[in-house]
């Protein structure tokens, strides 16, 4: 049986179409809405928003990336509703955000019913994008995380660090705001092996990525077709790198 499946389409309505109580944990990458706090800032072209000069032109542009702060909060407890439904009981539920969006998501997960449990800083680095002189680098994002009620006890493996220091590779880094493969190792470790992730903002694929060389599966869903042919492309990689490891154990 195929280890993943990825649905091109609004993440809205296929989170609808899916079963109740179906996966195991939920961890996605949801655009953020954030580069500014006045409506004209986040209306900006995603390059201008999130990328250095010397990287602009090298990832498709993707959408649904404009919301205001009540629109987006609005938003974001919509699909986590319908994610809280298809999680199982206990099961996981992680999101990025950045610095500027993070009050918003943390009500955002609590309204969608979700149980806040904490904040997971993902130090990307000295190396990332540096404000003015006079500024504390924005060299963080968070990962918001919870659980669908009461959190199961886990037999196999943890605990886990609760700040990740790791650095973006160019060379994997496949979309505009991508996640290293490394970092999302890392977060698939509390799922069950074997387990069903679902990202409902696919983007390249790198939940999938690291869900399957951790032994985990995977469905993803992805609105831009760019990056839909993107992920397709890096989820069958891994499954087939998944696949040679094993046979090697």
């Amino acid at each position: 049986m195929k280890p993943w499946t990825l649905i091109e389409g609004e993440a809205l309505p296929a989170l609808i179409a899916m079963p109740d109580a179906s996966v195991d944990a939920v961890i996605t990458d949801p655009p953020y809405s954030s580069g500014g706090f006045s409506r004209d800032d986040k209306s900006r072209d995603v390059e201008e928003k999130y990328v250095q000069n010397d990287q602009r032109g090298r990832f498709p542009p993707f959408g649904g990336d404009s919301r205001d702060q009540r629109s987006y909060l609005c938003w974001c407890a919509l699909w986590i509703v319908e994610c809280v439904r298809v999680l199982k009981p206990g099961g996981y539920f992680m999101t990025f955000t950045d610095w500027r969006q993070l009050p918003v998501m943390t009500d955002a997960v609590q309204a969608g019913g979700i149980f806040w449990r904490g904040i997971v800083p993902w130090d990307k680095g000295r190396g990332s994008r540096a404000p003015h002189k006079g500024y504390f680098r924005h060299q963080c994002e968070y990962v918001v995380w919870g659980t669908k009620g009461a959190a199961v006890q886990l037999t196999h493996d943890g605990p886990f660090d609760g700040c990740q220091q790791v650095t973006v590779r160019q060379a994997d880094k496949f979309h505009l705001t991508g996640k290293p493969t490394a970092l999302m190792r890392e977060l698939v470790r509390p799922v069950v092996p074997g387990g069903l992730i679902l990202d409902p903002f696919a983007g390249s694929g790198s939940t999938g990525v690291g869900a399957l060389l951790m032994g985990r599966r995977f469905i993803g869903i992805e609105r831009e077709a760019a990056y839909t042919a993107i992920a397709r492309e890096r989820l069958a990689a891994a499954e087939g790198e998944a696949f040679s490891v094993a046979d090697l154990l």
